[in-house]
């Protein structure tokens, strides 16, 4: 109601670019040809087909990978905003032996935190993990691990993912083989699930 009165009223607005009604929404105002529009920017809306399912056992099926993508989420979330911290506290470091120091730090900080609570991952639950680590930071956790720790610790930890069914180089492909988990992923952002 407030919106279309601010809206019928729009004489006092002459000279303004821009209108704030909150901290979250902005309402901008264009005049062509002696026409005012006000303009506002909204999230996108995403709109899936609600799944189907043959029989039973492809329910429960997409209900355990919905768990699933819950449980390993926030790893996720972390691990991107780790990640992001870390690059751009590198950048301020001048030496390699800086940058070894401060990556072994952070390392020592998230297996303090996280450690226990990832060995308790399914393997399942770390192919999606691994997905969502690359939907996060945009590359995979192989690439991570080379850049952060080199070509010699990756390949180890390639070899030792490979042993236990996991591969470090998947990537996240949302159109793809990944497009079911990122319709879950869309609809957990945006609290549908």
């Amino acid at each position: 109601m407030m919106v279309l009165g601010l809206l019928s009223t729009g004489n006092w607005l002459k000279g303004q670019d821009t209108l704030i009604f909150s901290e979250s929404q902005v309402l901008y105002r264009i005049v062509e040809n002696g026409d005012t529009f006000y303009l506002s920017d909204i999230e996108p809306v995403h709109i899936f087909r609600h799944p189907t399912f043959k029989n039973k056992r492809d329910w429960r099926r997409y209900d355990r990978m919905v768990r699933n993508v819950k449980k390993v989420y926030p790893y996720a979330k972390m691990a991107g905003h780790e990640y992001d911290s870390l690059a751009n506290q590198l950048m301020a470091l001048k030496t390699d032996k800086e940058r070894r120091k401060y990556i072994n730090s952070v390392e020592d900080r998230i297996m303090d935190n996280y450690e226990d609570e990832l060995k308790k991952l399914t393997i399942t639950q770390g192919r999606i993990l691994l997905k969502l680590i690359d939907r996060e930071t945009g590359e995979t956790s192989y690439v991570l691990l080379q850049e952060l720790k080199g070509k010699f610790s990756a390949a180890f930890w390639q070899t030792l993912a490979r042993i236990f069914g996991h591969n470090l180089k998947s990537e996240f492909d949302p159109n793809g083989e990944d497009k079911l988990l990122n319709e879950i992923m869309v609809l957990l952002e945006n609290g549908q699930l």
